[in-house]
């Protein structure tokens, strides 16, 4: 290969069970051209979704003055290395979850992404909406390996009935690619790993993995010829850039694949969670985050939602000193101790957040980063999770999605104002234009101002 030739943006490293796609290098430079001169971006918009339950307490969330050079509120301070990067949006709300019936959290989650009042359906005959992410990835999941990546923490359950009479579906899962078709998350890191740099064939992937498992090899083992290769066709900046992305790579799988600890007789404790699950709720996450970042880098998805947790989920947080379960404390009744120790939640999981968004932030692509070129939406069902409001709802867009958001800044809308107005226009950036979903009224305005 000639200098002058160009690496295709969809080269693989190939190897038994491997297919690993490499992220933007300078060698791909031709074709980026060739992208900029149709007018199109020379790279990919990228959208991810994350839930959290429960809503927040708002007197520490919501900055106390609109627009730019913001101070921070206590519970967001853990993205003071992002500000910049950063839209505060506040009075945005999903009113499609407002009902005169109990449910809140199952209606909450389950139109978080619609826009649209489930079906009261005692757990059968469910029928809702389709998700911003699953309308994205109609228009624009063909022109990657996988159109989506749902990910999660806990699987939750698609049967039976959970909240108040409503489907568990409702209460599991924020993606919906038909009105009654959720899109199921996957929660074992290990398990993304391998849908990520898997080649597809099963077989051969058994076969691979009972290999590595034997040897102890990683799968970046079986890709090795391949990637030498690829390092002689390519000039020193490119092979940095290839060196440091698979370390990331080899490093994510060792914590993804990392055996359960074995007990006095050598065997596994039988009350250990499968392979690759962690049992720590902060390292669970990070590691999802990783292969999120891996998966934007690489471009095998462009789209992606993570649940943190499931609606109403009721998760301790012993590691800042939480023992109570976080869906119990949000009924708080104005009880001082409560409060306080909700702002601690809400902070520890925008500290999680915050490692997501410096990763991309770090991620270098052209002149720019990952965060640049993508969008990340955060938030939850309810806005006052011991009202159960569905108003005002605790939301933050981090990234410029290739140049299209004004970051750092905090817009306060008119009171009510859609969530699915926001959604509009982000399906507009990702190429993905519709005229209206679920409750929208119009696109978001003010983003790019």
């Amino acid at each position: 290969m000639t200098r002058t030739e160009a690496l295709s943006r969809r080269t693989l490293l190939k190897g038994v069970g491997a297919a690993i796609a490499l992220p933007l290098l300078d060698a791909m430079a031709p074709s980026v051209a060739q992208a900029a001169s149709r007018g199109a971006s020379a790279y990919p918009t990228r959208m991810a979704f994350l839930f959290v339950p429960n809503g927040v307490i708002g007197d520490t969330w919501t900055p106390a003055t609109q627009g730019p050079n913001i101070t921070l509120p206590p519970s967001l301070e853990p993205l003071k290395s992002v500000k910049d990067d950063l839209l505060v949006l506040s009075r945005l709300a999903q009113n499609q979850g407002q009902f005169n019936v109990a449910g809140d959290h199952a209606r909450g989650t389950s139109c978080f992404l619609t826009g649209v009042r489930p079906t009261l359906s005692q757990g059968a005959d469910i029928h809702l909406g389709v998700s911003v992410d699953q309308i994205a990835a109609k228009h624009v999941g063909d022109r990657t390996r996988l159109a989506s990546l749902e990910l999660g923490t806990q699987s939750g359950k698609d049967a039976g009935s959970c909240d108040s009479g409503y489907s568990c579906a409702y209460s599991s899962n924020i993606s919906w690619r038909t009105p009654t078709t959720p899109m199921s998350k996957e929660v074992n890191p290990r398990l993304v790993f391998e849908r990520l740099f898997g080649n597809g064939d099963p077989a051969e992937m058994a076969r691979s993995q009972g290999e590595r498992n034997h040897n102890r090899k990683s799968i970046l083992d079986y890709a090795l010829e391949d990637a030498n290769q690829l390092r002689g066709q390519l000039g020193k900046h490119d092979r940095e850039k290839l060196d440091e992305y698979l370390y990331s790579v080899r490093d994510v799988e060792k914590r993804a694949t990392a055996m359960p600890l074995a007990g006095p007789n050598g065997r596994p404790l039988l009350s250990q969670k499968p392979e690759g699950i962690p049992e720590d709720y902060a390292e669970h996450v990070r590691a999802m985050c990783d292969l999120l970042v891996l998966a934007f880098q690489s471009d095998s998805t462009r789209i992606s939602t993570f649940m943190l947790g499931l609606a109403g989920d009721n998760r301790s947080y012993r590691a800042i000193g939480v023992p109570e379960g976080h869906h119990e404390l949000s009924h708080h009744s104005g009880d001082g101790e409560k409060i306080a120790k909700i702002r601690k939640i809400d902070r520890y999981n925008v500290t999680l957040l915050a490692y997501l968004l410096e990763q991309m932030k770090a991620t270098k692509e052209g002149d720019g980063t990952l965060l640049d070129h993508s969008m990340v939406l955060y938030g939850s069902e309810l806005g006052d999770g011991n009202r159960h409001s569905h108003d005002d709802l605790p939301v933050l867009l981090a990234g410029r999605a290739n140049g299209a958001f004004k970051t750092g800044r905090h817009i306060q809308y008119s009171k009510d104002t859609p969530l699915c107005n926001l959604f509009l226009t982000m399906l507009d950036r990702m190429g993905a234009t519709v005229p209206s979903m679920g409750d929208s009224t119009g696109p978001l305005k003010g983003l790019d101002a």
